[in-house]
């Protein structure tokens, strides 16, 4: 008889009967880790104390790495092993305060026997509910059992009795009165027949999504299968940011600076300064310039009808960020670029659709916001923003629910207020980005907006879509945001319709969220049915939330 070493598992010592482990995911930057980490053990304390004050136990199931000075799992190697040495069928919460990458957890999360919570802290310091959302999406699009809450304090009511809720039963869920299947909604004619054929075109015609390296940041969300994408009409294009970063050195100084003089010129203000390692300098923005008529011509290269660039990890350590270039290729008032052979200029007027962070459900959602737009005579530009947090206008202005859209870089300047005008470029934040780089930054214009979100769910797109309204508030209310964000982002504050902030917490499936203007309320309610039209006859599961403007129900 053959012997073999067979290998032996090592089995994890078993929780105590009221005894709850938790996790929390990071940052892959440990520079990133280390600043943020005060905020995460202040919510851990409270976190404790709420838990405790159930009758319960929180555990911490990883330590405080004192090399590092935090205590974030801040890799997939360690998450795995981290996992492999835990009670799989223990309550589990994964407790965030900053932006994570989910694939540091999502091995052991989709393994996991017992109940799961996702739980984050309601505040817009660092990006906790954006990695929690996006944490959220990935477990969603993985076919994961999990719970999720939020809170301000870990002390108020509601949130008390949903935690003890979890603690107690292992689930908790949250009303979805306000989402409205797409079948119980009275379509106008026009718009059906709009969106049809915008889908058919799509598929017969087929678009090209040009990617620069696939998957940013842990989000597994935002890539979706090709077998999911393929029936729509639109391919991938799968490119390197290697192919970028020469491209990007190939491109003369005087063609870059052409470009930065031509946002100069129409108002564009670049803050600068002389440290490279602190301030924003004239070659990171040369650089940037370069980046940005590369990006250009390689999608002309290929025929991509739109591009996603990865954005922080593969091109961080090459150059610097490439914010202001997704925020020049969203706008069709842009610096023209010309071919190669410089006889043509390369999509002249238009925008080239840029989906930020490679997101390619935010890809996919802008390229059918594009087509729609275009052909109802609206505005096309699109771009995706963070759901960094939200806040009651402490102006008096509006009283109104505020949410604090903001894009973790670059909006198109045809979404601020005075366009080029009130845009500016500030230096990305050091600890994300060492080689700096500027961001394209301004307010948005108050109007009307259609929001919507392309997700995947059960091995099928779906698309979410809702309307809002984007509101002007004093300038120090605006200040006062972007204080308790990030303020070298550019901000939107908007107002969803018939939808509650915790609401949208409960259903929205991304840490992204697409939107673009009408030139009305009643324009965009006929892009949004336009659109969802569109998703449909793609095939997707489409529904609508909240209300129109009006509070009138779909």
């Amino acid at each position: 008889m053959a012997k073999y070493k067979v290998p032996k598992l090592a089995k994890p010592a078993r929780v105590k009967k009221k005894q709850v482990l938790l996790v929390s995911s990071g940052d892959l930057r440990d520079s990133a880790n280390e600043v943020c980490w005060a905020n995460q053990e202040q919510m851990e304390g409270d976190l404790a104390q709420a838990v405790g004050e159930a009758g319960y136990e929180l555990v911490r199931a990883h330590p405080y790495k004192r090399d590092v000075k935090h205590g974030f799992i801040s890799s997939q190697k360690e998450g795995m092993s981290v996992f492999a040495g835990i009670d799989p069928t223990a309550k589990l919460i994964v407790a965030e305060t900053v932006w994570q990458y989910s694939h540091h957890v999502l091995a052991g999360l989709i393994d996991h026997q017992g109940p799961i919570l996702t739980l984050a802290n309601w505040s817009g310091t660092w990006p906790g509910l954006v990695g929690m959302l996006n944490l959220n999406a990935s477990l969603t699009k993985a076919g994961a059992k999990y719970s999720t809450l939020w809170s301000e304090s870990f002390g108020d009511p509601a949130f008390v009795k949903k935690l003890r809720r979890w603690l107690d039963k292992g689930s908790v869920k949250h009303p979805t009165k306000h989402v409205i299947p797409w079948k119980k909604v009275k379509v106008p004619a026009a718009e059906q027949r709009l969106g049809k054929a915008l889908a058919e075109q799509l598929r017969h015609e087929k678009a090209i999504m040009g990617i620069f390296d696939e998957g940013c940041m842990g989000m597994y969300n935002a890539i979706i299968p090709d077998e999911l994408l393929n029936p729509a009409g639109v391919y991938k294009e799968r490119l390197s940011q290697s192919a970028l970063c020469y491209e990007t050195s190939l491109v003369s100084d005087q063609e870059a600076q052409a470009v930065r003089r031509w946002m100069e010129d129409r108002g564009m203000t670049f803050v600068t300064g002389p440290n490279e390692s602190r301030d924003l300098t004239d070659g990171q923005i040369l650089t940037q310039c370069k980046m940005y008529i590369a990006a250009m011509r390689i999608a002309d290269d290929f025929g991509c009808d739109l591009i996603g660039i990865q954005y922080q990890q593969g091109l961080k350590d090459m150059l610097p960020a490439s914010d202001l270039v997704e925020g020049m290729l969203n706008n069709g008032d842009r610096p023209p670029v010309k071919s190669r052979d410089g006889k043509r200029v390369l999509r002249n007027g238009e925008p080239l659709v840029h989906f930020n962070e490679v997101d390619e459900c935010a890809g996919l959602d802008g390229l059918m916001t594009y087509r729609v737009h275009k052909a109802m005579g609206q505005p096309v530009e699109n771009t995706l923003h963070d759901v960094r947090w939200g806040d009651w206008d402490q102006s008096g202005t509006v009283d109104d629910y505020v949410w604090v859209f903001l894009i973790s870089g670059s909006a198109p300047p045809a979404h601020f207020i005075d366009g080029w005008k009130g845009a500016s470029s500030e230096r990305q934040p050091d600890m994300y980005f060492r080689l700096g780089g500027g961001t394209l930054k301004g307010i948005s214009k108050p109007g009307e907006i259609v929001w919507s979100r392309v997700f995947i769910e059960n091995n099928r797109l779906k698309m979410d879509l809702g309307r809002a309204g984007v509101v002007e508030l004093p300038p120090e209310e605006t200040q006062r945001r972007w204080d308790l964000t990030t303020s070298q982002w550019p901000i939107m504050h908007a107002v969803t319709y018939g939808v509650s902030r915790d609401q949208f917490m409960a259903r929205h499936k991304a840490n992204h969220i697409q939107v673009a203007y009408a030139n009305s309320a009643k324009e965009a309610d006929r892009a949004l049915l336009a659109k969802a039209a569109m998703a449909e006859a793609m095939g997707m599961q489409v529904a609508l939330c909240g209300t129109r403007k009006n509070g009138k129900a779909w």
